[in-house]
């Protein structure tokens, strides 16, 4: 993997990921934009201890541009872009509009293809690889900077989940607190050690294996299951079989057959409800430790993968109790989506 670190016009970092070295990456930004100045402020909810992150800037960001203005699309006469130059293969860049910024963590966009009409599903192995190479090297570059507790990559894909660009892109948040998922997981990972002596991930992805019920797929080094209380309709998660706590501890095994399963998980969610529905809108994030705690050893990363989507053309809308107390109630029972994610295998 080649890695090319440069500027935009605006001082924000952008960096290119390429699979050859060869590639060169020397286009300038023409755009005479002025530095961002973006600040967001954390606030803490003193009934939950859940921390808020205000961006009020983000009212003006991008909002569903047509194709022939796509910010993400290489730049070329006549279209300013993101990315100079006349393609890439995977680029990052610190975003225009973040959620986090100004002492209180960063936002990175990662862009999968300058393909403007491909998905991630439609990548090769090789090109889903780089993105993964590429998101853990944003892991371990931001898990360096000060202040940053958790590095959280993830993927939003469809206008039901909210994304205001179409184009193929996820991102890299470098969160300045532990997420509320991720603190409720550390808390349940202490209580099961202290009545049991054993690891939680170890027992959840054994226990799943064994059951066989929801298992999706099973690889030498990955498990994919549709966990036992999923929350949302079609759920998977993904798991090393080698618990480690991060995209950066992952061993060669394990880094060189992720991007066929992975890919493959994506592939079937977008057959999960028939070749006459439009394309599966999901959330894809990866659960990792955070940075410093003293029981990131303990912790399992993983993948959960989620789509919004309940049945053709039905969504399931998080309401009142989702909502407004957090219980979730699911429509759809967790063994029936694992033989649905099951029979959609590609042949």
């Amino acid at each position: 993997m080649k890695k090319t670190v440069t500027r935009l016009a605006d001082g924000r970092e952008l960096i290119y990921y390429d699979t050859r070295d060869g590639t060169p990456r020397t286009a300038a930004d023409p755009r005479p934009l002025a530095p961002v100045a973006s600040r967001s402020e954390i606030r803490l909810d003193e009934l939950t201890g859940d921390h808020v992150a205000v961006a009020s800037h983000r009212q003006t960001r991008t909002h569903l541009p047509p194709a022939d203005a796509c910010p993400l699309c290489p730049a070329r006469p006549g279209h300013e872009s993101e990315i100079p130059g006349d393609g890439y293969e995977v680029a990052v860049f610190e975003n225009r509009f973040p959620a986090l910024s100004g002492g209180t963590g960063r936002c990175e966009v990662v862009c999968f293809t300058d393909d403007h009409t491909a998905s991630f599903a439609d990548l090769t192995e090789e090109r889903a690889r780089l993105v993964l190479d590429a998101w853990t090297d944003r892991t371990a570059d931001l898990s360096a900077l000060p202040g940053v507790e958790q590095v959280y990559c993830f993927e939003n894909r469809g206008r039901e989940i909210g994304v205001t660009l179409p184009h193929a892109h996820g991102q890299v948040y470098a969160l300045p607190y532990t997420t509320p998922r991720t603190a409720l997981t550390l808390r349940r990972l202490d209580e099961h050690r202290r009545a049991t002596g054993r690891n939680l991930f170890d027992d959840v992805v054994a226990r799943e294996r064994a059951d066989g019920a929801r298992m999706v797929l099973e690889t030498d080094d990955w498990a994919a299951f549709v966990p036992y209380a999923a929350r949302w309709p079609y759920e998977v998660h993904l798991h090393p079989l080698r618990r480690v706590p991060d995209l950066t501890a992952l061993d060669g095994a394990a880094r060189t057959a992720l991007p066929q399963v992975y890919l493959e998980l994506l592939r079937r969610f977008d057959r999960i409800f028939g070749p006459a529905e439009p394309p599966t809108p999901y959330i894809a994030a990866w659960h990792q430790a955070p940075v410093a705690d003293a029981r990131r050893e303990e912790f399992g990363l993983h993948l959960e993968l989620f789509t919004v989507r309940r049945a053709s053309g039905k969504l399931k809308f998080l309401a009142g109790t989702e909502s407004g107390m957090g219980a979730f109630m699911n429509d759809v029972r967790p063994e029936d989506a694992a033989r649905r994610i099951r029979e959609v295998a590609e042949a």
